[in-house]
């Protein structure tokens, strides 16, 4: 089954809208040199971003610069408008790992961030989504591993905006259903900012761990 069937049987719909979190840990805002943000740096990824465990990620003609970026996701659980920071648990039904593929040379020279990040297959989410009420996500390593090798190693004790307040400040302007996920910003290490860059290419294999969620692990092919 797939990640769009899978949604559409537990939420009935395939085709969640998915709101990300820009620059919101403080080691990846170090690594970019850019100043903390005040409040939650939003953009948005289609539908049709979404994959699964095991997926390949395309890349397609034209496309060269394309990074990985480790994320916690939050899928909510119901609908939610305007929902107060302290009642912001009570909408979520579970959290995933998430991978936010970012083609960077679209990205940086479109100047934003829209056509980018919404490439087909460009947000492999899972293993599974795990209960909310399994899972506290204040304190829990995330890693990326390329080929192997670790490059992307934090925890969520270094966001700048927890759950509780990404969730509450998302509903605030946007009313947010049942499966709609939340990908809640990414660490340093990711591979625009190394010295020298590192780039996704054809064969490679990616993986993204969340302590306490599992891993998914993504191969790397030419669409």
């Amino acid at each position: 089954m797939s990640v769009r069937e899978e949604w559409s049987a537990r939420f009935g719909r395939p085709d969640p809208k998915i709101v990300c979190v820009g620059l919101n840990y403080r080691d990846h805002a170090g690594e970019s040199k850019m100043e903390l943000p005040k409040a939650p740096l939003l953009f948005g990824k289609f539908a049709n971003t979404l994959c699964g465990d095991g997926d390949p990620i395309l890349l397609p003609d034209g496309i060269g610069h394309v990074d990985a970026e480790a994320e916690l996701a939050v899928v909510i659980g119901e609908r939610a408008s305007r929902v107060p920071e302290k009642q912001a648990f009570d909408v979520i039904a579970g959290y995933a790992c998430a991978n936010d593929v970012s083609a960077r040379d679209a990205q940086f020279g479109d100047g934003q961030w829209f056509r980018g990040k919404s490439l087909d297959t460009f947000c492999p989410v899972g293993p599974r989504i795990v209960e909310a009420g399994e899972f506290d996500p204040a304190d829990v390593r995330v890693q990326q591993r390329l080929n192997g090798e670790v490059l992307q190693d934090s925890n969520t004790a270094n966001q700048i905006f927890g759950v509780a307040e990404v969730v509450s400040f998302v509903s605030q302007a946007i009313t947010l259903e049942p499966g709609d996920l939340i990908i809640t910003g990414t660490p340093a290490g990711v591979g625009a900012f190394r010295n020298p860059p590192v780039w996704l290419e054809p064969g490679d294999e990616i993986t993204i761990q969340i302590d306490g969620v599992g891993s998914i692990t993504n191969p790397i092919a030419a669409d």
